[in-house]
């Protein structure tokens, strides 16, 4: 099979959807790959690197897409990239497009064959693929909003931890799951006074047998919700509905209630955020004050740090990729249910029934 490795275009976009040793994989297995140039430089891969490992660098964004048969991504497709797809070709990347219409029109209407990270299953009932990504956004989250505590980038001057003899700072974090748990260890490990919510009664006792007295843990409902955020200095937004739309648990008027310069982080920005009042940034411009309140929403908070990202997602999705690569589409989803889960347009169908409820797109299941 003939792949394009794309270099991603998103503001502050740094990952790749393969380093060096990922296309000596492909080439060994019999595959041409196709490197736009500079693709890996962000995240630190010289051309020459995958030159060496059996790569051919183009320059022509264009001859790229037209010579391959799978585009391999970190990130959705962006508007000015659809008129490089065509018909049939095969997309692997995050996709995210419950909140994104545009898109899934344009991948229906050009029939492209679209297998999402984000929705690929496993055995265990995971989501392998979106995992790495969900561990360091929670990190990143606790990261970032310790720092926009500070007063100079117009938080409340508070230190999470606090010092001897001063109050530590309170953080509210919304959903146990992997987003939630990795922001909980780096909130712990600064010393903070955290507070998970969940509407799992098993995922709460799992955080009070990991973390005993060090975290309190609340039944994430809105009474519960709403007296949380009057004290607290941060609040994490951890909310994933695998494939849709990410259910709003703060409004605007809610905001009302929280302490002035106060910090929300919205890691569920990519599914369309977890906040009434939370819009997709960049981290070039990560911030913005509603009602007082700072937000922190970053939609690609990952490609910060490039090169532990790229490492850790690579080496997750490789192994379905060269699936795919290997027994073409068609067979890989019919030999795998749980990269079947993946696929989320083929043919002109919607074939995700969590994005089709949201997109309120006809859901067409497809079989092989």
């Amino acid at each position: 099979m003939k792949i394009g490795l794309v270099k991603e275009i998103k503001v502050h976009e740094y990952r790749v959807g393969l380093t060096p040793d990922d296309v000596a994989a492909y080439v060994n297995n019999g595959h041409t790959v196709f490197v736009e140039i500079d693709a890996g430089i962000g995240a630190g891969f010289e051309n020459e690197e995958y030159v060496k490992a059996g790569g051919t660098i183009v320059e022509d964004k264009q001859k790229l897409f037209d010579d391959s048969e799978m585009i391999v991504k970190v990130k959705e497709p962006l508007p000015q990239e659809y008129d490089f797809f065509h018909e049939g070709q095969i997309l692997y990347t995050y996709l995210h497009i419950a909140a994104d219409k545009p898109q899934a029109e344009m991948l229906l209407s050009k029939k492209i064959k679209a297998v999402a990270y984000e929705t690929i299953t496993s055995a265990e009932g995971g989501l392998p693929c979106l995992t790495p990504m969900s561990e360091i956004a929670g990190r990143l989250a606790a990261q970032e909003g310790a720092k926009y505590l500070e007063k100079p980038f117009g938080g409340r001057g508070v230190l999470l931890g606090g010092v001897p003899g001063v109050q530590k700072g309170n953080v509210v974090i919304i959903g146990g799951g992997i987003v939630g748990l990795n922001a909980c260890k780096m909130c712990v490990g600064l010393g903070a006074n955290v507070t998970v919510m969940d509407i799992s009664a098993s995922r709460l006792a799992y955080y009070d047998d990991l973390f005993g007295s060090k975290v309190n843990t609340l039944f994430s409902n809105r009474s519960n919700i709403l007296k949380s955020i009057k004290e607290a200095d941060l609040v994490i937004g951890a909310v994933l509905i695998p494939g849709a739309v990410a259910p709003k648990l703060i409004s605007k008027d809610d905001l009302k209630l929280m302490k002035k310069n106060a910090v929300v982080v919205d890691v569920a920005i990519d599914q369309g955020g977890c906040f009434e009042t939370s819009k997709a940034t960049y981290h070039d411009n990560p911030t913005y004050v509603v009602n007082d309140v700072l937000h922190y929403c970053v939609a690609n908070m990952p490609g910060a740090v490039s090169l532990t990202s790229t490492l850790a997602l690579t080496a997750t999705t490789l192994r379905h990729g060269l699936a795919i690569a290997n027994k073409g589409l068609e067979k890989a989803l019919a030999d795998d249910k749980h990269l079947l889960n993946g696929l989320n347009t083929y043919a002109g169908k919607l074939t995700n029934e969590a994005v089709a409820k949201s997109l309120n797109i006809t859901y067409e299941p497809v079989t092989f």
